[in-house]
């Protein structure tokens, strides 16, 4: 029909605006056939009938987007109007097909963060052992997040057609995975020196972990940089960390500083036990307070309570680690805006 009616822009317009409403009533229909129950965002067992229903239904209103998308871009003189109708309600079929999956991915994303944060009940405080390996190739938490990220990609995520919209929307649960194993790798207190070399193995297989949910692991982009920035970080003195280019520009002040608190002696207590809070809550925190700004008052306030606790026991010195940290936050707070 838009064929058809391409001879009379008047006309064009009036067909463009009765495949618009086509469109829209196709997703209102799409839309009604979608499955909200719990079982519809569930990841622990196969497909359930309510997720099979959703996958074909993203799958039809893909074919749908793609088909019409054909048809406008082989459009010659297909008025501005008429083009911006269509379009325009070809958006709300790609959104639709967003808030279809959200739900999975939701799931996705909480059970990747619960996998990571268990890195905590492991024992990084063990010294190297005789052959200067790491006893295992990877941590536990390590394993079944790998094995968790690929069995859900197996299982969910290969009955969907669209694979470049899936990837759009995976991309991000790895980003985030990125940035829950750098924020809870720089918290783990105490770290010897053979729970460096393993946390560095960690580092090498969380590439391999997250790989499934992107096409290319450096199409991640600033995530990737981070990773791949801190991990020699593990292996070099405070004085070296501290002047490492990539710090500010890479990778925030305010998680090395992070860091540099489990180099310090245990009167040297991090933020979050300063505040006497589960790692849990304390990274619950970081996601509410994302301003850069925000973290480093709270890592300020640990540093000055250690100060006042080194007074008040009339200690002679403060560890070798504070002045090094006292410099870094001065340095992050100059470069605030």
């Amino acid at each position: 029909e838009l064929n058809v009616a391409a001879v009379d822009p008047d006309l064009s317009l009036a067909v463009a605006k009765n495949v618009a409403k086509t469109i829209q009533l196709y997703g209102v229909k799409s839309e009604q056939l979608l499955s909200t129950q719990g079982d519809a965002s569930q990841v622990i067992g196969p497909l359930t009938e309510g997720q099979r229903r959703n996958v074909a239904v993203v799958n039809s209103l893909y074919k749908l987007h793609q088909s019409v998308m054909k048809v406008i871009t082989n459009q010659n003189s297909f008025p501005a109007a008429a083009e911006q109708a269509v379009t325009t309600a070809l958006k709300a079929v790609y959104d639709l097909m967003g808030s279809a999956v959200q739900p999975l991915l939701n799931s996705v994303g909480d059970s990747v963060e619960a996998i990571i944060i268990t890195m905590h009940q492991e024992d990084f405080s063990g010294s190297l052992s005789s052959s200067g390996k790491p006893d295992v190739p990877c941590s536990l938490y390590m394993k079944e997040l790998q094995g968790f990220i690929a069995r859900v990609m197996n299982d969910y995520f290969r009955h969907f057609e669209c694979f470049d919209f899936v990837f759009e929307n995976t991309e991000a649960i790895a980003q985030r995975a990125i940035e829950l194993f750098m924020r809870n790798a720089s918290l783990i207190r105490p770290l010897g020196e053979g729970g460096k070399m393993r946390l560095a193995a960690d580092f090498a297989q969380m590439e391999l972990a997250v790989a499934p949910l992107c096409r290319r692991v450096s199409d991640l982009g600033k995530s990737y940089r981070q990773l791949r920035s801190f991990r020699p970080l593990l292996f070099q003195t405070s004085e070296h960390i501290a002047s490492s280019p990539a710090l500010g520009e890479v990778i925030p002040f305010s998680i090395i500083l992070q860091f540099l608190f489990t180099r310090a002696p245990p009167e040297l207590k991090s933020p979050f036990q300063r505040a006497e809070w589960s790692i849990a809550r304390y990274s619950q925190w970081l996601d509410d307070h994302p301003s850069e700004k925000d973290r480093l008052a709270l890592i300020r306030g640990a540093l000055e309570a250690y100060v006042q606790s080194v007074r008040t026991r009339e200690g002679k010195e403060f560890a070798p680690v504070y002045p090094i940290m006292v410099q870094l936050l001065q340095k992050a707070m100059s470069t605030l805006p």
